[in-house]
């Protein structure tokens, strides 16, 4: 099996280094803001609650703004963190391992049976992390079509189909490949909504279900 890894130049040390890395941008990801900050603040069970789903927008469901502020911060900061764990090892394939397990975790948390939030937020802090003029691009993109259209998950959708291309202009096409990975998971997280906007049935920003 070794023989496979040597062929790349990849050592076992640099093996168990990408693992190690890999497990902690998983772990840090899998942790679920939006259920912890829900029970703190006696908002009940996002599970049980709107989409059941653990991400900022069903945390906005339970009337509190700011238990979603934070929310939406904190699992994009999740994402930047561990991008920025990965910088310590001072390889361009570490910063993106971290990066996109750290979606995953989010993703498919292995305490909540796998069944996680659909990586909007931490989709953003990931590629703010690894570019910040991209990642600002991206939101600006996010806010544009929020503007025209006047729903969430369109935003999100377009958002992050355009953030390879801010990459590549914007001096980072080195990420690109890994932002096309993202942006496909998010769009497979959002096969509901998608069905919802063909179907001229996904709710507008500022208008109850």
């Amino acid at each position: 099996m070794m023989e496979f890894f040597d062929h790349f130049g990849i050592s076992v040390a640099m093996l168990g280094s990408y693992l190690a890395y890999a497990a902690a941008g998983y772990f840090l990801g899998s942790i679920p803001f939006g259920l912890v900050i829900a029970k703190l603040l006696r908002l009940g069970d996002l599970r049980k609650i709107g989409s059941g789903n653990i991400g900022a927008t069903n945390v906005l469901r339970t009337g509190n703004k700011g238990a979603a502020a934070a929310t939406l911060l904190l699992d994009a900061a999740k994402g930047a963190v561990a991008v920025l764990i990965g910088r310590f090892a001072e390889s361009g394939d570490v910063v993106q391992i971290t990066g996109l397990m750290a979606f995953i975790g989010h993703c498919f948390p292995v305490w909540l049976m796998f069944r996680g939030g659909k990586g909007v937020a931490t989709f953003i802090g990931i590629v703010l992390a690894l570019s910040l003029p991209a990642g600002i691009a991206t939101c600006l993109t996010w806010l544009a079509v929020a503007f025209l259209f006047r729903i969430s998950s369109l935003s999100a959708l377009i958002s992050c189909i355009a953030c390879p291309m801010w990459l590549i202009i914007l001096g980072k096409p080195e990420y690109a490949i890994l932002s096309v990975m993202l942006a496909v998971l998010v769009w497979v997280r959002h096969a509901q909504n998608i069905r919802r906007i063909l179907n001229g049935e996904e709710p507008r920003i500022g208008k109850k279900r």
